[in-house]
């Protein structure tokens, strides 16, 4: 399969739908997936991996890691994700837990397409495509908040 989905134990449903979004944000930029891996995790591996390999010691929403393997066209590469970090944020936000993981599932396949958001033609340039996924997955986010539901009501100890 070339998207795979590692998730916490008990949290279901949610493999199709990210599957679903990385492919889309990846077609928009004319790519295709070879072996891409989320990972859904917590703060304390983002901090530890942003650590490792960004000398920064703080978590983060996302982190992508490109291996380059694949053709012109393919993406190969891992996007691990904070579930943390998107309940925090799609409260922030006012979003859904769906809508905050599926952008930063979209924000991290784009990363791998090898977009990036260093300057600020290339932040807009970034936020347009994820946005534009975004309006296409009405039906992924659904999924996504139904089967976060009930980790969510874990999260908050009912």
């Amino acid at each position: 399969m070339p998207v795979s989905v590692v998730s916490p134990r008990g949290l279901t449903g949610v493999a199709a739908p990210l599957r679903a979004t990385v492919l889309a944000a990846l077609a928009l930029e004319g790519r295709r997936a070879g072996e891409v891996a989320v990972v859904l995790a917590d703060d304390a591996k983002l901090r530890e991996l942003n650590r490792q390999w960004r000398d920064l010691d703080r978590t983060t929403d996302v982190l992508s890691f490109g291996y380059d393997e694949g053709g012109d066209d393919e993406v190969d590469g891992d996007i691990v994700v904070s579930l943390e970090r998107v309940r925090e944020q799609a409260k922030r936000f006012r979003v859904t837990p769906g809508r905050e993981l599926a952008r930063v599932v979209v924000h991290g396949a784009l990363h791998l397409a090898g977009l990036d958001h260093q300057g600020s033609a290339e932040r807009r340039r970034m936020r347009l495509r994820e946005d534009r996924v975004l309006r296409a997955a009405r039906e992924t986010i659904a999924e996504l908040d139904e089967a976060l539901k009930p980790a969510q009501r874990a999260a908050q100890g009912r």
